[in-house]
Protein backbone atom coordinates (compact mmCIF):
# COMPACT_ATOMS: atom_id res chain seq x y z
CA UNK A 1 0.00 0.00 0.00
CA UNK A 2 1.12 3.55 -0.72
CA UNK A 3 1.15 6.05 2.12
CA UNK A 4 0.59 9.76 1.36
CA UNK A 5 1.50 12.45 3.90
CA UNK A 6 1.85 16.24 3.88
CA UNK A 7 3.77 18.76 6.00
CA UNK A 8 3.78 22.54 5.71
CA UNK A 9 5.37 25.67 7.14
CA UNK A 10 5.03 29.44 6.74
CA UNK A 11 8.20 31.28 5.70
CA UNK A 12 8.79 35.04 5.79
CA UNK A 13 10.19 35.17 2.26
CA UNK A 14 8.74 35.80 -1.21
CA UNK A 15 7.40 32.73 -3.01
CA UNK A 16 9.56 33.31 -6.08
CA UNK A 17 12.74 33.43 -3.99
CA UNK A 18 11.79 30.26 -2.09
CA UNK A 19 11.04 28.39 -5.30
CA UNK A 20 14.43 29.46 -6.70
CA UNK A 21 16.26 28.21 -3.59
CA UNK A 22 14.59 24.81 -3.95
CA UNK A 23 14.90 24.58 -7.74
CA UNK A 24 18.60 25.52 -7.93
CA UNK A 25 20.13 22.50 -6.20
CA UNK A 26 23.47 24.22 -5.67
CA UNK A 27 21.70 26.10 -2.84
CA UNK A 28 20.85 22.96 -0.89
CA UNK A 29 24.01 22.74 1.25
CA UNK A 30 23.13 26.27 2.47
CA UNK A 31 19.48 25.43 3.14
CA UNK A 32 19.43 21.85 4.44
CA UNK A 33 21.89 20.85 7.18
CA UNK A 34 22.33 17.21 5.98
CA UNK A 35 23.15 18.24 2.37
CA UNK A 36 26.86 18.34 1.54
CA UNK A 37 26.88 18.59 -2.25
CA UNK A 38 24.32 18.27 -5.06
CA UNK A 39 24.96 18.21 -8.79
CA UNK A 40 23.21 17.34 -12.03
CA UNK A 41 23.60 13.95 -13.69
CA UNK A 42 21.21 14.93 -16.50
CA UNK A 43 19.50 18.26 -17.07
CA UNK A 44 16.68 19.17 -19.45
CA UNK A 45 14.45 22.21 -19.60
CA UNK A 46 11.99 20.85 -17.04
CA UNK A 47 13.26 17.37 -16.10
CA UNK A 48 16.54 16.47 -14.43
CA UNK A 49 18.42 13.80 -12.55
CA UNK A 50 20.36 14.99 -9.52
CA UNK A 51 22.87 13.23 -7.31
CA UNK A 52 22.76 14.14 -3.64
CA UNK A 53 25.52 13.67 -1.08
CA UNK A 54 24.25 14.10 2.47
CA UNK A 55 24.65 12.87 6.01
CA UNK A 56 22.18 10.45 7.60
CA UNK A 57 22.58 9.78 11.31
CA UNK A 58 26.05 11.33 11.03
CA UNK A 59 27.18 9.07 8.17
CA UNK A 60 27.78 10.34 4.61
CA UNK A 61 25.40 8.85 2.00
CA UNK A 62 24.65 9.43 -1.68
CA UNK A 63 21.66 8.75 -3.93
CA UNK A 64 20.11 9.87 -7.21
CA UNK A 65 16.66 11.41 -7.70
CA UNK A 66 14.60 12.48 -10.70
CA UNK A 67 12.86 15.86 -10.60
CA UNK A 68 10.24 17.61 -12.71
CA UNK A 69 10.10 21.40 -12.32
CA UNK A 70 6.93 23.47 -12.80
CA UNK A 71 8.11 27.09 -12.31
CA UNK A 72 4.78 28.70 -13.23
CA UNK A 73 3.04 26.77 -10.43
CA UNK A 74 6.13 26.86 -8.18
CA UNK A 75 5.96 23.09 -7.85
CA UNK A 76 8.77 20.49 -7.94
CA UNK A 77 8.11 16.75 -8.17
CA UNK A 78 10.84 14.32 -7.06
CA UNK A 79 11.35 10.55 -6.97
CA UNK A 80 14.25 8.48 -5.68
CA UNK A 81 15.62 6.13 -8.34
CA UNK A 82 16.89 3.42 -5.98
CA UNK A 83 15.35 3.77 -2.52
CA UNK A 84 17.28 2.43 0.47
CA UNK A 85 15.74 -0.44 2.44
CA UNK A 86 13.24 -0.68 4.06
CA UNK A 87 11.74 1.77 1.52
CA UNK A 88 10.31 0.19 -1.65
CA UNK A 89 9.36 3.50 -3.32
CA UNK A 90 9.72 7.15 -2.33
CA UNK A 91 8.64 10.35 -4.05
CA UNK A 92 6.85 13.60 -3.45
CA UNK A 93 6.32 17.26 -4.31
CA UNK A 94 7.42 20.67 -3.08
CA UNK A 95 4.73 23.35 -3.48
CA UNK A 96 5.36 27.04 -2.73
CA UNK A 97 2.25 29.21 -2.31
CA UNK A 98 2.39 33.01 -1.83
CA UNK A 99 0.48 34.33 1.18
CA UNK A 100 1.44 37.97 0.54
CA UNK A 101 4.43 39.66 -1.18
CA UNK A 102 6.79 38.84 1.69
CA UNK A 103 5.60 35.49 3.02
CA UNK A 104 4.74 32.04 1.67
CA UNK A 105 3.39 28.65 2.62
CA UNK A 106 5.65 25.73 1.70
CA UNK A 107 4.00 22.31 1.43
CA UNK A 108 6.05 19.11 1.31
CA UNK A 109 4.17 16.03 0.10
CA UNK A 110 5.48 12.45 0.24
CA UNK A 111 4.22 9.15 -1.11
CA UNK A 112 5.98 5.91 -0.23
CA UNK A 113 5.72 2.15 0.18
CA UNK A 114 7.53 -0.26 2.49
CA UNK A 115 9.25 -3.44 1.33
CA UNK A 116 6.72 -6.25 1.27
CA UNK A 117 4.10 -3.82 2.60
CA UNK A 118 5.42 -4.77 6.05
CA UNK A 119 3.49 -2.80 8.74
CA UNK A 120 6.54 -2.48 11.01
CA UNK A 121 8.70 -1.21 8.17
CA UNK A 122 5.96 1.23 7.15
CA UNK A 123 5.77 2.54 10.72
CA UNK A 124 9.56 3.07 10.68
CA UNK A 125 9.28 5.02 7.38
CA UNK A 126 6.33 7.03 8.75
CA UNK A 127 8.48 8.16 11.67
CA UNK A 128 11.51 8.92 9.51
CA UNK A 129 9.53 10.93 6.95
CA UNK A 130 7.75 12.88 9.68
CA UNK A 131 11.00 13.67 11.51
CA UNK A 132 12.92 14.55 8.33
CA UNK A 133 10.10 16.64 6.85
CA UNK A 134 9.74 18.72 10.00
CA UNK A 135 13.49 19.31 10.24
CA UNK A 136 13.81 20.09 6.50
CA UNK A 137 10.99 22.63 6.61
CA UNK A 138 12.33 24.22 9.79
CA UNK A 139 15.78 24.50 8.20
CA UNK A 140 14.31 25.93 5.00
CA UNK A 141 12.45 28.57 7.03
CA UNK A 142 15.45 29.54 9.14
CA UNK A 143 18.01 29.62 6.33
CA UNK A 144 15.77 31.18 3.68
CA UNK A 145 14.80 33.97 6.07
CA UNK A 146 18.50 34.63 6.74
CA UNK A 147 19.29 34.55 3.01
CA UNK A 148 16.47 36.98 2.21
CA UNK A 149 16.42 39.21 5.26
CA UNK A 150 19.94 39.15 6.72
CA UNK A 151 22.27 39.20 3.74
CA UNK A 152 25.03 40.85 5.80
CA UNK A 153 25.45 37.58 7.75
CA UNK A 154 26.44 35.69 4.58
CA UNK A 155 29.78 36.03 2.81
CA UNK A 156 31.32 34.15 -0.11
CA UNK A 157 34.87 34.57 -1.37
CA UNK A 158 37.68 32.88 -3.29
CA UNK A 159 41.48 32.68 -3.20
CA UNK A 160 43.44 31.41 -6.21
CA UNK A 161 46.96 30.18 -6.90
CA UNK A 162 48.71 29.65 -10.24
CA UNK A 163 50.69 26.44 -10.11
CA UNK A 164 53.32 25.22 -12.58
CA UNK A 165 52.21 21.65 -12.03
CA UNK A 166 49.53 19.15 -12.92
CA UNK A 167 46.01 19.22 -11.51
CA UNK A 168 46.52 15.59 -10.47
CA UNK A 169 49.47 16.41 -8.21
CA UNK A 170 47.61 19.36 -6.64
CA UNK A 171 44.53 17.18 -6.20
CA UNK A 172 46.59 14.43 -4.53
CA UNK A 173 47.91 16.95 -1.99
CA UNK A 174 44.39 18.19 -1.17
CA UNK A 175 42.85 14.72 -1.21
CA UNK A 176 45.47 13.20 1.14
CA UNK A 177 44.34 15.31 4.08
CA UNK A 178 45.47 12.63 6.53
CA UNK A 179 49.02 13.95 5.84
CA UNK A 180 48.18 17.61 6.52
CA UNK A 181 49.49 17.57 10.10
CA UNK A 182 52.98 16.91 8.67
CA UNK A 183 52.54 19.14 5.62
CA UNK A 184 50.65 22.22 6.90
CA UNK A 185 51.86 24.36 9.84
CA UNK A 186 48.32 25.53 10.73
CA UNK A 187 47.00 21.95 11.17
CA UNK A 188 47.68 20.71 14.72
CA UNK A 189 45.84 17.40 14.49
CA UNK A 190 43.95 15.52 11.78
CA UNK A 191 42.01 12.31 11.13
CA UNK A 192 40.47 11.19 7.84
CA UNK A 193 37.91 8.44 7.28
CA UNK A 194 36.94 7.25 3.80
CA UNK A 195 34.66 4.20 4.02
CA UNK A 196 33.27 4.89 0.52
CA UNK A 197 35.81 5.94 -2.13
CA UNK A 198 35.52 9.67 -2.75
CA UNK A 199 33.37 10.32 0.33
CA UNK A 200 35.44 11.49 3.28
CA UNK A 201 34.94 12.58 6.88
CA UNK A 202 37.77 14.95 7.85
CA UNK A 203 38.28 16.05 11.45
CA UNK A 204 41.07 18.46 12.33
CA UNK A 205 42.36 21.02 14.79
CA UNK A 206 43.55 24.21 13.11
CA UNK A 207 45.50 27.15 14.52
CA UNK A 208 44.70 30.79 13.78
CA UNK A 209 47.26 33.60 13.71
CA UNK A 210 46.49 34.55 17.32
CA UNK A 211 47.30 30.99 18.44
CA UNK A 212 43.75 29.88 19.19
CA UNK A 213 42.81 26.32 18.26
CA UNK A 214 39.57 25.28 16.52
CA UNK A 215 38.22 21.77 16.06
CA UNK A 216 36.19 21.25 12.91
CA UNK A 217 34.71 18.25 11.13
CA UNK A 218 33.77 18.21 7.46
CA UNK A 219 32.23 15.82 4.97
CA UNK A 220 34.10 15.99 1.65
CA UNK A 221 32.98 14.79 -1.78
CA UNK A 222 35.96 14.18 -4.07
CA UNK A 223 35.97 14.24 -7.89
CA UNK A 224 39.44 13.31 -9.24
CA UNK A 225 41.25 15.42 -10.30
CA UNK A 226 39.31 18.64 -10.50
CA UNK A 227 37.03 19.23 -7.48
CA UNK A 228 36.70 18.56 -3.75
CA UNK A 229 33.46 19.97 -2.28
CA UNK A 230 32.92 20.02 1.46
CA UNK A 231 30.61 21.07 4.25
CA UNK A 232 31.60 21.54 7.86
CA UNK A 233 29.43 19.55 10.25
CA UNK A 234 31.28 20.72 13.38
CA UNK A 235 31.71 24.50 13.24
CA UNK A 236 33.65 27.21 15.06
CA UNK A 237 31.52 29.44 17.30
CA UNK A 238 31.38 32.36 14.82
CA UNK A 239 29.62 30.34 12.09
CA UNK A 240 26.28 28.61 11.61
CA UNK A 241 27.26 27.40 8.12
CA UNK A 242 30.51 26.82 6.24
CA UNK A 243 30.62 25.19 2.81
CA UNK A 244 33.33 25.35 0.19
CA UNK A 245 35.31 23.66 -2.52
CA UNK A 246 38.77 23.25 -4.00
CA UNK A 247 38.61 23.56 -7.80
CA UNK A 248 41.49 22.74 -10.15
CA UNK A 249 41.64 23.86 -13.79
CA UNK A 250 44.65 22.73 -15.85
CA UNK A 251 45.37 24.50 -19.14
CA UNK A 252 47.00 23.12 -22.32
CA UNK A 253 50.46 24.09 -21.03
CA UNK A 254 50.07 22.01 -17.87
CA UNK A 255 49.59 25.03 -15.63
CA UNK A 256 46.91 24.62 -12.95
CA UNK A 257 44.73 27.36 -11.53
CA UNK A 258 43.74 26.24 -8.03
CA UNK A 259 40.76 27.97 -6.40
CA UNK A 260 39.62 27.77 -2.79
CA UNK A 261 36.01 28.94 -2.33
CA UNK A 262 34.14 29.53 0.93
CA UNK A 263 30.52 30.38 1.77
CA UNK A 264 29.88 31.27 5.41
CA UNK A 265 26.85 32.31 7.46
CA UNK A 266 27.84 34.11 10.65
CA UNK A 267 26.37 33.41 14.09
CA UNK A 268 25.59 36.90 15.44
CA UNK A 269 24.92 35.61 18.96
CA UNK A 270 28.59 34.63 19.44
CA UNK A 271 30.34 37.66 17.94
CA UNK A 272 30.99 39.58 21.17
CA UNK A 273 31.97 36.41 23.07
CA UNK A 274 34.62 35.59 20.45
CA UNK A 275 35.78 39.02 19.32
CA UNK A 276 35.04 41.27 22.29
CA UNK A 277 32.23 43.56 23.47
CA UNK A 278 32.81 46.23 20.80
CA UNK A 279 32.71 43.84 17.83
CA UNK A 280 29.81 43.66 15.39
CA UNK A 281 28.97 42.02 12.09
CA UNK A 282 31.57 44.00 10.05
CA UNK A 283 34.37 42.90 12.40
CA UNK A 284 33.14 39.29 12.31
CA UNK A 285 33.07 39.32 8.50
CA UNK A 286 36.62 40.64 8.39
CA UNK A 287 37.87 38.15 10.99
CA UNK A 288 36.34 35.12 9.23
CA UNK A 289 37.52 36.27 5.81
CA UNK A 290 41.06 36.70 7.09
CA UNK A 291 41.16 33.48 9.12
CA UNK A 292 39.78 31.23 6.39
CA UNK A 293 41.64 33.03 3.62
CA UNK A 294 44.97 32.80 5.45
CA UNK A 295 44.62 29.04 5.94
CA UNK A 296 43.39 28.48 2.37
CA UNK A 297 46.27 30.47 0.88
CA UNK A 298 48.73 28.58 3.08
CA UNK A 299 47.29 25.25 1.92
CA UNK A 300 47.41 26.34 -1.73
CA UNK A 301 51.00 27.52 -1.28
CA UNK A 302 52.10 24.14 0.08
CA UNK A 303 50.12 22.35 -2.65
CA UNK A 304 51.97 24.51 -5.19
CA UNK A 305 55.36 23.52 -3.75
CA UNK A 306 54.33 19.85 -3.76
CA UNK A 307 53.10 19.86 -7.38
CA UNK A 308 55.99 21.92 -8.74
CA UNK A 309 58.52 19.72 -6.92
CA UNK A 310 56.83 16.65 -8.46
CA UNK A 311 57.10 18.17 -11.93
CA UNK A 312 60.76 19.12 -11.45
CA UNK A 313 61.56 15.58 -10.30
CA UNK A 314 60.06 13.90 -13.34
Amino acid sequence: MTREVEHEITVEAPAGELYRLLAEVGNWPRIFPPSVHVDHVERGEREERIRIWATANGEPKTWTSRRVLHPAERRIEFRQEVPAPPVAAMGGTWIVEPLDPGSSRVRLLHDYRAEGDDPEKLAWIDAAVDRNSRSELAALKANAEVAVGSAELTLSFEDTERIEGSAKDVYDFLNEAQKWQERLPHVADVSLREDTPGLQVLRMDTLTKDGSRHTTESVRVCFPHHLIAYKQTTLPALMTLHTGYWQLDEDDDGVTTATSQHTVVLNPENITAVLGPDAGIPQAREFVRNALGTNSRATLGHAKEHAERKRAGR
